[in-house]
């Protein structure tokens, strides 16, 4: 379940010109790179949490992190690149393979960091996603 969210959310980011403008879709990218390429959004760890909301255990909670990479001496281009991403995730849920359905998405949170090498900022997006299982 874990991977279908990650797919669809890259497939999300991708199809989002005014983040494309920022960050090229072939470097949106889900792979254990350092460095990174810079500018770059690559897709991070994730959780599944059971929600506790069904003893079917139907709904289980994602929470998928997105790494943003950039070479800069200040962090406002990772800024603007997850305050991008926010804008992509906000609009509307997840399109998932039959037998899974996105019930909620939303950005959870956002941190911005300087790398300790000194010519990288790095920001870190939470996705957070409601998953509902729907078939058997």
């Amino acid at each position: 379940m874990e991977h279908e969210v990650q797919i669809a959310l890259r497939m999300r980011l991708v199809a989002t010109p005014e983040l494309v403008a920022l960050v090229p879709a072939g470097n949106i990218l889900d792979t254990n790179q350092r460095p990174a390429p810079s500018p770059s959004i690559i897709m991070g760890e994730s959780q599944a949490v059971d929600e506790g909301t069904s003893l079917k255990r139907s709904h289980t909670r994602i929470y998928h992190t997105l790494h943003v990479w950039k070479k800069e001496p200040s962090l406002s281009g990772v800024r603007a690149i997850c305050d991008k991403i926010r804008l992509a995730v906000k609009p509307a849920r997840l399109v998932l393979p039959e037998g899974l359905h996105c019930a909620d998405l939303l950005v959870q949170s956002m941190r911005y960091l300087r790398d300790p090498d000194g010519e990288h900022s790095h920001g870190v997006v939470t996705v957070e996603a409601l998953i509902v299982e729907t078939a058997a």
